[in-house]
């Protein structure tokens, strides 16, 4: 009941075609993506005061943060007197969901931009990337753990909100996919239904975890679609989980027999329907 008049609102409001000059737009700065065009029910709700969240504390509609530069097509959009939020597009992410940006955040553009310049960083910098990370909070779809403090701005709070409130209104922190996401500057996949095939298969099927850990090298990927744990060196795992409180480093065997005793190793993640998991490697020295 709580974001029903957020939502009747929503629905008076009319999805318009882009306005024709424009077709395009690029992301200024980490840009919010959604899969609802009604922001100001998942930020703030019908008293100004409450995030919406749902059983597991979780905002389901958040789908990631562009990083800047990220290019969008403009497909429609709601017109709400000092903003809009357009329905898009964008190469960055294609998983067949309505996606949805609120204007502030971007240039609009007449002409097709050239797509975003994803340069890798250096291992030296991943390293320094997913150490700062380490002890953040777990964010569904977020992946700028330092969050966006503009949200607070854009949807403020009516009243005083406690901290934890705030890094939850900011998107602070990260998903697993979003921890190597932000730490790549993109260059790796951005959800697990993909990262399953990304890179290279290493042989695991019919290994025990320790046979499988002697097989591993710094940041392969052990992935299965809906969590992916990432090999930090031949001793340590590093991940972004909601049971493990956030962004942790935990030791490697432990963690390779944790996964194990649920699932199976396999080298190919579409050989079988079982619950299982490949191990890809996508970086090379």
């Amino acid at each position: 009941m709580k974001f029903l008049l957020s939502t009747i609102l929503l629905l008076m409001t009319t999805l318009h075609s882009p306005a024709q000059d424009f077709l395009y737009a690029v992301a200024k700065e980490p840009t919010p993506v959604l899969s609802t065009p009604d922001f100001k029910a998942v930020f703030g709700g019908t008293d100004g005061m409450t995030i919406k969240t749902d059983d597991q504390g979780l905002i389901r509609e958040m789908e990631l943060i562009a990083l800047p530069g990220t290019v969008f097509y403009l497909l429609g959009e709601y017109d709400h007197a000092t903003h809009k939020i357009f329905k898009v597009e964008t190469n960055e992410y294609q998983y067949n969901i309505d996606l949805y940006i609120d204007s502030r955040f971007v240039e609009l553009k007449k002409e097709r931009p050239g797509e975003r310049k994803i340069i890798l960083p250096s291992k030296e910098e991943i390293y320094k990337s997913l150490d700062r990370f380490v002890g953040n909070r777990y964010c569904w779809g977020g992946n700028y753990n330092s969050g966006i403090a503009k949200l607070l701005e854009l949807y403020k709070p009516s009243g005083e909100i406690s901290s934890e409130l705030k890094a939850e209104w900011v998107l602070s922190g990260c998903d697993c996919s979003g921890l190597i996401y932000e730490a790549t500057n993109g260059y790796t996949p951005r959800n697990t239904s993909k990262l399953i095939s990304f890179g290279d298969a290493v042989e695991i099927e019919g290994l025990s975890a320790e046979e499988i850990a002697v097989k591993l090298k710094p940041l392969d990927m052990i992935v299965w679609e809906g969590h992916v744990i990432y090999v930090y060196d031949e001793k340590t795992s590093i991940q972004s989980s909601i049971s493990k409180g956030g962004v942790v480093k935990m030791d490697l065997l432990e963690t390779l027999k944790e996964v194990t005793a649920t699932r199976k190793p396999v080298n190919d993640y579409n050989s079988m329907n079982k619950k299982r998991f490949v191990v890809r490697r996508w970086f090379n020295d």
